[in-house]
């Protein structure tokens, strides 16, 4: 039997697991300026975009469960960033709404995309053509 297809370099998810981890190290300096780690800053995207938005939502956009968003809005709320209330129709709704002070927050953060870009080395038709396969991947992740 032939175990080639038991290398690491064969395997298409060690590279993805590997970049993932190294965009994110890169992140660190950036986001520490303004005081939130990478899931922080992730859901904060949302919120910024969305303003409000029940936590099953949040973690179907973030591909995280609730077990791990949990924390970390607790974190976010106790930093003054965003509020958590019972939905008023069904309280086994938890709405996440980004505060005064969280709204503030995204003025310090639009220029991470770019001080990020320019650490990847990549062309911006690169850069897209990688967007558009992660989000092939993902999207195929959904259908299983």
């Amino acid at each position: 039997m032939n175990y080639d297809v038991l290398k690491l370099e064969n395997q298409l998810c060690f590279p993805i697991y590997a970049c993932s981890r190294e965009v994110v190290k890169k992140y660190k300096p950036f986001l520490d300026e303004i005081g939130l780690t990478y899931t922080q800053y992730i859901v904060m995207m949302v919120l910024w975009e969305k303003k409000s938005i029940n936590v099953k939502s949040l973690g179907e956009c973030l591909y995280l469960d609730s077990g791990t968003l949990t924390p970390l809005l607790k974190k976010l709320e106790s930093n003054g960033f965003i509020s958590r209330i019972r939905s008023a129709e069904d309280e086994r709704n938890l709405i996440v709404t980004i505060t005064d002070k969280g709204e503030g927050l995204k003025v310090k953060a639009v220029e991470i995309p770019f001080k990020l870009a320019s650490c990847l080395n990549l062309s911006p038709e690169e850069a897209k053509l990688l967007y558009s396969l992660l989000y092939k991947i993902l999207g195929n992740s959904k259908e299983v």
